[in-house]
């Protein structure tokens, strides 16, 4: 049984949201340059040391869903149901990643990271991470027969595969497409497959 968050912890999470709200709010309306740390504290009506304790950057602010998103990768991989195959839970939890990220109201912030040379550097080690930890919890799956080399690339292609089909113009057929041949090379990869 899950317990719900107590009152400290629903007021952490609510200052946060604000933070990161009003962060984005300011981007948008002035540029991701021309805002500072300090006026995004100053609006939120915080603290720069509450911001910090909240976000580790300003590039943070940006990918405040950053954590969510990471687990929920992994929770694919550990939550799919029983005799559930990688790939098809995979894709599944990246198609609904990349349905959030093409979203209308997206547009605006995928702008602003790709014109800003700092947000991009971030989104790459932040997908690296991503990686990482995807590949971490493939090769912690007692049921996947696969080395850890073919376990940390399929978590490189699935993490790849977002980033492409959120720019592609039609996200869906991109996504199945990318996992057509990510299912491929994690066949080819089988222990059954090799000679």
């Amino acid at each position: 049984m899950t317990v719900p968050p107590g009152r400290r912890e629903r007021k952490k999470a609510a200052t946060r949201q604000k933070i990161a709200d009003t962060a984005l709010r300011l981007f948008l309306e002035r540029g991701y340059e021309a805002v500072g740390i300090r006026d995004v504290a100053a609006e939120a009506d915080v603290a720069v040391t509450t911001l910090f304790s909240h976000f580790a950057s300003k590039e943070a602010l940006v990918f405040e869903q950053d954590a969510d998103f990471e687990q929920r990768l992994t929770r694919a991989v550990t939550d799919r149901a029983p005799n559930e195959p990688l790939i098809p839970a995979l894709r599944r939890e990246i198609l609904a990643l990349v349905r959030h990220c093409a979203a209308d109201g997206a547009a605006p912030i995928w702008r602003m990271i790709d014109a800003s040379p700092d947000l991009r550097q971030y989104e790459q080690s932040m997908r690296l991470r991503h990686a990482e930890s995807l590949a971490m919890a493939i090769a912690a799956d007692p049921g996947l027969p696969q080395s850890t080399t073919a376990g940390r690339a399929i978590a490189r292609f699935a993490i790849d595969a977002f980033s492409l089909a959120r720019e592609a113009a039609d996200p869906d057929a991109a996504v199945d497409e990318i996992f057509r041949m990510i299912e491929a090379a994690w066949e080819a990869s089988s222990p059954s497959r090799r000679v």
